[in-house]
């Protein structure tokens, strides 16, 4: 926190947000039963200004870790684990991980945490999920951010991550799970060995005989049940939003094209767009110059 913000919660009696993260879990309900969603929530827990985070297919709240620090000097941050992924529980019939479970589950989020209304980052599947959210009348989405998602899904992307979706080993070390996330990750473009690292010991879990992803495998069941043909389109979605929206597109992104990111300024809520160099899908919102643009789109109506 800043100076500048540190007075300003002094004269305001307000009390200075935490610098590290807690833990909390919400209990929610699916087609089969409850199910408890796990997050990460940072900064001021008394702030009525709220950030959601989602995390992409195969990932978790705590990628957003480096955003999460320096939006929490503005807003009381929350990175949800997905059912199915990080700290949140696994789901009893896979079936069941789909995108309409992940919207309610992430209404059920946004009523425990007592607010009106939320500004949203999603990357990739959590874009999806903020989508949905944010075509509907009466949405508590105010500011939309997509990261690498759009309303038309490419199938090469989709089969691309169905490759290696539910696939991955039981891992023998660390070391080992960090060479295999740096393989399949390798669009997330050129991290340093510390954010790998962070990605790595935050995406696996302890298991007999080494290490696994901290996902439920299940998750693939629906890709192989239903394998797609073409393309998702999600246009009459996208075109239902009215929130300001920005686009954060990698440059050499598979799954967000960038001819339909270029329409997406021009149609619907009219996104802005950022794209970023020499970074497929998706950008891990790491780097400053991943960062400050989208801190400053989402404080623009201060």
């Amino acid at each position: 926190m800043s100076l500048l913000d540190h007075l300003h919660h002094l004269v305001s009696g307000a009390s200075v947000p935490p610098a590290a993260p807690r833990q909390h879990s919400v209990q929610c309900i699916g087609p089969h039963g409850l199910h408890r969603i796990a997050y990460t929530e940072w900064g001021d827990p008394a702030n009525p200004r709220v950030l959601m985070c989602v995390h992409g297919l195969t990932r978790n709240g705590r990628d957003f870790d480096d955003l999460a620090r320096v939006m929490a000097q503005h807003y009381r941050v929350i990175c949800p684990d997905v059912a199915g992924r990080g700290h949140s529980a696994w789901l009893p019939v896979k079936d069941d991980y789909q995108l309409p479970t992940y919207v309610a589950d992430m209404v059920t989020l946004i009523a425990r945490l007592d607010v009106e209304s939320v500004h949203w980052v999603g990357t990739s599947m959590g874009g999806l999920i903020g989508m949905l959210l944010a075509c509907l009348p009466d949405t508590p989405i105010r500011r939309l951010v997509l990261n690498d998602v759009g309303p038309l899904v490419t199938l090469d992307s989709i089969q691309r991550i169905g490759q290696y979706v539910g696939q991955a080993p039981v891992f023998p070390s660390v070391e080992a799970a960090e060479a295999y996330i740096r393989a399949v990750s390798e669009p997330f473009g050129q991290l340093s060995d510390a954010q790998w690292r962070h990605l790595t010991v935050t995406s696996i879990r302890e298991v007999e005989g080494g290490w696994a992803m901290r996902y439920d495998p299940g998750i693939a069941e629906p890709f192989r049940k239903s394998p797609l043909v073409a393309d998702v389109d999600l246009w009459s979605v996208y075109d239902a939003i009215i929130c300001p929206t920005l686009v954060v597109r990698g440059a050499e992104s598979d799954l967000l094209l960038r001819e339909t990111a270029v329409q997406m300024g021009e149609r619907g809520p009219r996104a802005r767009l950022l794209e970023v160099p020499a970074v497929g899908h998706a950008p891990m919102l790491i780097d400053p110059a991943q960062i400050e643009p989208i801190r400053d789109f989402l404080l623009e109506a201060d």
